[in-house]
């Protein structure tokens, strides 16, 4: 299966990006198929090699990650809704606070009274 994500290049603290075409289940920084262009965060500049090549690929329901589907989103180059890319990281005292409020109180089940049986003569 095929996938658009990006993949890190640049320094450290100086992020850069490709936005690339490979494998699903290849490691982000491996054998790529295909670099379809690349990304800047710092100034939000995106540049396609071709942007025929991406749509195509889009249009043959390539998997788009979540991050890829929301840049192209607010690039206007596909449309649809944005999706949720990354969730942050917990603290231990978030995560603390957070299992007391999930453990509601066990409901208290009403008390049953006793059936009595008629009892045929």
């Amino acid at each position: 299966m095929l996938i658009i994500r990006l993949q890190r290049t640049g320094a450290k603290n100086s992020p850069d990006f490709r936005l690339v075409l490979a494998e699903k289940h290849r490691a982000a920084q491996k054998k790529t198929l295909e670099v379809l262009g690349q990304y800047s965060p710092k100034t939000k500049e995106l540049k396609l090699k071709n942007e025929v090549r991406l749509k195509e690929w889009v249009g043959r329901n390539v998997e788009l990650s979540p991050t890829v589907r929301n840049l192209l989103i607010t690039k206007k180059l596909i449309s649809g809704n944005k999706v949720k890319a990354w969730n942050p990281k917990k603290s231990a005292k978030a995560e603390a606070a957070a299992g007391e409020k999930e453990a509601p109180a066990a409901p208290v089940a009403p008390a049953e009274a006793p059936k009595e049986e008629a009892k045929a003569s």
